[in-house]
């Protein structure tokens, strides 16, 4: 919808991939969907979730076994966005690194886009 012809719209890093091939297993699931949605304390926050299904308007990335989906509203913010999952002592769980991103929040959980141009 608003990729660029011949490039992925997001690019996985191998311990992402690894870790949604994983997660797609044990749950049984098509893959995982990524979205972003109002809230938090800088405007906006990203989703993930397990699809049953692919919607023919997702935005779909498939690397070694791992598959995720762009839900539509979503792909104009995470164009060229690169997925990692990181394992530390205190937490682990997935790392957006979003060119889009112009601002984030203390904790990491919300952030804020760039604003569009005015017609």
């Amino acid at each position: 919808m608003f990729g660029i012809p011949g490039k992925a719209a997001v690019t996985l890093t191998p311990a992402a991939t690894r870790q949604i091939a994983r997660l797609m297993q044990k749950q049984a699931s098509q893959g995982l969907r990524i979205g972003v949605k109002k809230g938090g304390c800088a405007g906006m926050e990203y989703t993930m979730d397990y699809v049953s299904e692919v919607n023919p308007l997702d935005e779909v990335v498939e690397q070694d076994g791992a598959r995720v989906m762009i839900a539509p509203m979503a792909q104009m913010f995470l164009i060229g966005t690169e997925i990692d999952y990181e394992t530390g002592l205190i937490e682990s769980g997935f790392k957006f690194r979003n060119p889009n991103v112009v601002d984030a929040c203390g904790c990491g959980e919300s952030i804020k886009f760039r604003d569009a141009p005015e017609a």
